[in-house]
């Protein structure tokens, strides 16, 4: 069996287009329903997973042909507060700087700005098979992260998450008739065994912890007498010339 030399070559096999389907579902639902500006998808250029998207302005990045910007992840060209949307279609589990690439994210995204987040789960059948097989070529070669542990880190950043799912309930079948026969396992598998899921989304939504101004409450003898002596000569010529 050939292996993928990227994880875009991957989704174009039988394992991946059963996945693929999948998640352009979840991304063509969500994204339609979040307003702003701004959005960018990174990483995946062959998949349009922002074409539900309102937004006037969306585009893919990273370091793939295709991109409409090519950058690194870890740290992104554009203007602290300037990004409405970030997808992040397993994105993380392929690098080394995961935290780093969150952190960026949470900059450039404005307050209450969103980032969707879709991953491998490794408390799946997909997981037990990264473990279990070989670990040559996509998507086995990567660091399946657990839902706990990405929540934990998107908290760390002030991030609160507001929305999620799982989906790829079959068995990573190699062939596609088999894949095929075993789609009768999505909508069962998300009612009875919801959490194993071959893949999992998370929508967070970056919180900014807004400013209250608490008022002291005036001793007013201290004000007057701190008052310059110009404004206390103002004051009473003002009121002489109101009893006048």
């Amino acid at each position: 069996m050939s292996t993928a030399n990227t994880l875009s070559d991957w989704f174009s096999m039988p394992q991946g287009r059963y996945l693929m389907e999948r998640e352009q579902d979840f991304f063509d639902c969500t994204v339609a329903d979040i307003f702003g500006f701004n959005a960018v998808q990174l990483g995946l250029p062959r998949y349009e997973l922002l074409r539900s998207s309102r937004m006037p302005l969306r585009f893919i990045a990273g370091k793939e042909a295709g991109v409409h910007v090519w950058l690194e992840e870890a740290e992104l060209p554009f203007e602290s507060g300037s990004l409405d949307l970030v997808l992040l279609p397993h994105v993380l589990e392929f690098s080394a700087h995961p935290h780093q690439i969150l952190r960026e994210v949470e900059r450039v995204l404005r307050p209450e700005g969103s980032v969707i987040i879709s991953g491998f789960n490794p408390r799946s059948l997909w997981g037990v098979r990264r473990v279990l097989g070989s670990k040559a070529g996509y998507p086995w070669n990567g660091h399946f992260i657990s839902l706990t542990r990405m929540k934990d880190w998107l908290a760390l950043l002030g991030f609160e998450v507001v929305g999620g799912n799982f989906a790829g309930y079959a068995p990573p079948f190699t062939q596609a008739a088999w894949l095929n026969h075993s789609r009768f396992q999505e909508p069962v598998g998300g009612r009875w065994w919801a959490v194993f899921g071959g893949v999992y989304f998370l929508q967070a939504i970056k919180r900014v912890p807004g400013m209250r101004l608490i008022k002291p409450k005036w001793n007013e003898r201290l004000v007057k007498n701190l008052l310059p002596a110009s404004a206390k000569l103002n004051r009473e010529v003002s009121q002489k010339s109101q009893k006048q």
